[in-house]
């Protein structure tokens, strides 16, 4: 074994083992006795792969290239294709047109191209021979916003065809699910200021022999009750996710009421069954015959319950998961699954009387024994006696140690959303830290999901607060406990947790450095220039422009560049429509003229998230290159420097 200091270990768990092997799993479904999904291939410029497993058990791409099946309604996307009979009808990412890829053949164009139409959340009405689906047209609202609808077009059109509007009227949509029959049409819709999480409304209309719909009903929901998830059972009963108990749970709607009347809970629980609605397409529940299988998690574990509807205590599923993405039940038995561990990364598998096949993991697992670190919960005391939730990893490698009376560098991970969550699913990119001799802890602050609807809701009014407070209370809940060096502590997180991490280096003086991925460093600027879906988010989170302009301005880092005194990384997509690229410029620029040590990267061709794998190399050693300069080692990996600015030699090293 070598002693080295802490961040000095040399890894297997390298760049381009994450970038070459490793991929993105999503929008699951299954075709019959098929299994589909979507690989996002850093190796291939982040192009997102339609993969199929057939019945026989061959695995193989569907999708071509260039074609890539991702949705940009929302910006977010998600449920980008749907499989039936051995046809794909999917969303090209370059037009945002709807293709069909029928067995054997090159894909075909279903709608017409250069419209401004966006889709997702494809829905196939056989009967009818067209495709169900939200449609986002840009350009032709008149308020400078797109247009949020539900669209019908057909199935196998003999030219590319003009989207039909079925519904209107509400700012967005979600979620369009037929009845088994094909006489009722679910949906969920919200608007402004709420986000599907703080409150949106289910309906119910009927669909009439033209295909258009009845007058709606609405069931269920409303602005502060958040209803997601709709589904029909095999017999034609509509079940949805609510949270008006204070946690997402599963309803059966009663066919008749509406409201609190509407629907029956079929397992009170104080867990969560339903995860923010950020992309389209999510499934944490499904139908086997007249039962249900459910995902539900309680403080950020997941766990599969079968039988639900049958009895009073559903069964548990012994599956090697603690982490549930999607769960799809297979109509000859069994149920797919997008699922993980903490030593198991996400995972496409198949559940069945036998146990469980993994058909395709995101990563490879075949790592040397000793080099994964495994998440260990911990809940600790932050501000006001809030109880606040963290995964700790310890650094590991069984290759290493480090010096005797030494303590190793603390990485502070802020997560997205922020209506989002940590989760310890095993993941290469905090392997990368750990295994380089890095404590790693990604909070769970007030306002993640996972914890009921109370702490979802503590962030309201409290972002840029509460957040900072409980990574601040995280960090020295490590230090205390002997588990981390209080002299080496950074904080990193993209985009909203960016925001967090550039508000904790102004507003604090717990962390030495920081590194903030296409986060927001001016509150206002984002208030003005950011896309529909979030343009009313900040009214929960801040408070209304028209009213809250003092305190924008008070949680805004980028005026209160006079409290920041430690160095700074920034990371940015040119093509972010989420964050604009002149949040980090204008950040940078401050930083420069206050004579803080910063370095910007910027990257052609990214969005909102990195995809591509030479992106996602150049960031991970980037930044870790910039905190051994920071923090005094020098990292075992061959990395091209980086040029920091207002530091001794611009490329971070000393002056003589």
């Amino acid at each position: 074994m070598r002693i080295a200091p802490y961040g000095a270990w040399k890894s297997p768990i390298t760049t381009d083992l994450i970038i070459g092997e490793a991929v993105g799993l999503s929008e699951l479904c299954v075709d019959g006795g098929d299994i589909c999904w979507v690989e996002g291939r850093p190796a291939e410029k982040g192009r997102s792969v339609i993969v199929k497993a057939s019945a026989d058990g061959v695995i193989r791409d569907l999708l071509p290239p260039p074609f890539s099946s991702r949705s940009r309604v929302h910006e977010y996307g998600g449920a980008s294709y749907v499989a039936a009979g051995g046809t794909v009808w999917f969303v090209n990412f370059a037009d945002q047109r709807i293709w069909r890829l029928d067995a054997g053949a090159e894909p075909v164009p279903v709608t017409v191209g250069d419209a401004g139409w966006r889709f997702a959340d494809l829905v196939l009405d056989a009967p009818r021979g067209r495709l169900i689906a939200v449609g986002e047209l840009h350009g032709e609202s008149g308020n400078g916003e797109p247009l949020n609808v539900l669209v019908s077009v057909p199935a196998r059109p003999p030219e590319p065809a003009i989207p039909e509007t079925i519904a209107t009227g509400a700012d967005f949509y979600g979620a369009p699910r037929l009845s088994p029959d094909g006489g009722r049409l679910a949906w969920i819709e919200w608007n402004h200021p709420n986000m599907p999480w703080d409150g949106t409304r289910l309906m119910v209309a009927d669909v009439l022999d033209d295909g258009t719909l009845a007058e709606p009903l609405g069931v269920d929901g409303g602005d502060d009750v958040a209803v997601v998830q709709p589904s029909w059972s095999p017999a034609g009963t509509l079940h949805y996710v609510s949270d008006r108990s204070g946690w997402w749970n599963l309803v059966r709607w009663n066919g008749t009421g509406s409201g609190a009347d509407a629907g029956v809970p079929l397992l009170p629980m104080t867990a969560e069954f339903a995860r923010p609605y950020w992309n389209f397409g999510q499934a944490t529940y499904g139908f086997t015959g007249d039962l249900i299988a459910a995902a539900f998690t309680r403080n950020g574990f997941w766990s599969l319950a079968t039988g639900i509807g049958g009895g009073p205590t559903p069964a548990a599923a012994e599956i090697p998961y603690d982490q549930i993405g999607t769960v799809r039940p297979m109509a000859g038995g069994g149920i797919a699954l997008l699922a993980g561990s903490g030593r198991e990364p996400g995972s496409v598998a198949l559940l069945t009387s036998e146990g469980a096949r993994v058909l395709r993991r995101s990563a490879p697992i075949d790592l040397p024994d000793g080099t994964i670190s495994v998440a260990r919960p911990i809940e600790f005391q932050s501000a006001g006696g809030r109880t606040a939730y963290a995964f700790h990893y310890p650094p590991t490698n069984a290759d290493h140690r480090a010096p005797e009376g030494t303590l190793p560098p603390l990485l502070v991970k802020s997560h997205g959303g922020p209506t989002s969550a940590a989760s310890p699913q095993l993941n290469l990119s905090i392997q990368y830290w750990t295994s380089r001799g890095f404590a790693v802890v990604d909070v769970n602050y007030a306002g993640s999901s996972g914890f009921g609807t109370p702490y979802r809701r503590a962030l309201d009014g409290a972002w840029g607060v509460a957040d900072v407070e409980d990574c601040v209370a995280a960090a020295t809940y490590l230090v205390d406990q002997g588990l981390a060096d209080p002299e080496r502590i950074a904080i990193t997180g993209g985009s909203a947790g960016g925001y967090t991490t550039l508000c904790a280096l102004t507003f604090t003086d717990r962390f030495r450095a920081g590194a903030s991925h296409y986060g927001i460093s001016d509150l206002e600027a984002l208030y003005h220039d950011t896309h529909k879906f979030e343009s009313r988010y900040l009214d929960r989170l801040i408070g209304p422009l028209e009213t809250s302009g003092a305190i924008i301005e008070a949680r805004s880092p980028i005026h209160h560049l006079d409290q920041i005194d430690c160095p700074v990384i920034l990371f940015q997509g040119l093509d972010d429509k989420v964050v604009p690229p002149n949040q980090a410029a204008m950040m940078a620029d401050a930083l420069r003229a206050k004579g803080l040590p910063v370095a910007l990267l910027t990257f052609e061709g990214e969005g909102h998230g990195f995809r591509q794998g030479s992106t996602i190399r150049r960031t991970l050693e980037a930044e870790l290159w910039f905190y051994g300069r920071i923090f005094g080692f020098e990292p075992a990996d061959a990395i091209d420097p980086v040029e920091i600015e207002n530091w001794p030699d611009r490329h971070g090293g000393t002056t003589e």
